[in-house]
């Protein structure tokens, strides 16, 4: 066949899910994409669609295994039944600390798809962070500029579900979060007073060229880690979002459903609606993620019989 006349199909639009025409004149499917590590960069959704068409499809699928860059570490609550979406597609939680191949075996033989299933595995990785192996990073996608917007991602990116800026369209998204009704002193003050562990903010002001609040100075701070070791994601992200609803009532707001499945992007996000709705009723963050425990070290303990490295 001519290469010149191989057509090209997106993932990202319409068709989420490969088609069986567009898997009619293959013999096999070859998944080789860089993931990050959190339930919702949707890199593993596509992932797990392209597993389902193959099994549809009699069509064997091949996974070019890739470390993930941010470890081991497993945080956050699962997807309850309901709130399945393109940023949640299967209940794994929030970082799931496993790599594609790991992730498309799991899913294969948790749900009893049935593919076809090969998996070319990584050599030389043992769960290391990105920034120990010495290697360059590549963007997997614009929006990750840097192994440390990694590092935050599955912090900040609950904004997306918010009227406040995730920090897309500056030169450090997901680390610079804000808003133009935001005191970034103020937030800053009640912020590093949670003594989150392994986390400090600074005040930063920020002027996003594009996506939320475009051409408009907004408040806000930086996300820093100080130790990863020790960082709860889930935890600083909800205490984030809980304190700006504290400082902010009248300005902070959820986006609206999304149209389609009626939902609100920040529950789809969090893979429930629990979240929102303790701290709109006052919850503590530390009492909301504790109702969770239990599920992580459930996944926990399936998960290692799934582990490769």
């Amino acid at each position: 066949m001519n290469s010149a006349k191989l057509p090209v199909y997106s993932l990202y639009g319409e068709n989420k899910k490969p088609t069986s025409k567009i898997l009619e004149d293959i013999d096999v499917l070859i998944y080789d994409i860089q993931d990050i590590g959190v339930r919702f960069y949707t890199y593993i959704s596509t992932l797990f669609y392209c597993l389902e068409s193959c099994a549809e499809n009699d069509i064997s699928f091949i996974v070019l295994d890739r470390p993930n860059p941010i470890g081991r570490k497993v945080e956050g609550n699962m997807v309850q039944p309901g709130f399945e979406s393109f940023v949640g597609l299967y209940s794994i939680p929030l970082r799931h600390g496993m790599t594609i191949g790991e992730l498309a075996n799991w899913a294969n033989n948790e749900f009893n798809i049935g593919a076809d299933l090969k998996i070319v595995q990584v050599k030389g990785w043992q769960g290391e962070y990105f920034d120990q192996m010495k290697l360059l990073w590549v963007l997997p996608s614009p929006g990750m500029p840097h192994f440390g917007t990694s590092l935050v991602y599955p912090i900040t990116c609950l904004f997306e579900g918010t009227n406040v800026s995730e920090g897309r369209g500056t030169t450090n998204p997901f680390e610079y979060i804000g808003a133009p009704w935001i005191n970034p002193y103020e937030l800053v003050e009640r912020l590093n007073a949670a003594d989150l562990p392994g986390i400090r903010f600074r005040p930063v002001c920020f002027n996003p060229i594009f996506s939320k609040h475009k051409g408009i100075e907004c408040g806000g701070v930086q996300t820093m880690i100080e130790n990863r070791k020790i960082v709860n994601s889930f935890l600083t992200g909800i205490t984030m979002a809980k304190t700006i609803l504290d400082l902010y009532p009248d300005e902070f707001k959820w986006l609206k459903p999304v149209s389609e499945v009626h939902k609100h992007f920040f529950d789809l996000l969090m893979g429930t609606d629990q979240v929102r709705k303790k701290l709109e009723k006052g919850s503590k963050p530390l009492d909301i993620i504790n109702e969770w425990e239990r599920e992580r070290l459930e996944f926990n303990s399936v998960r290692k019989k799934y582990l490769l490295y």
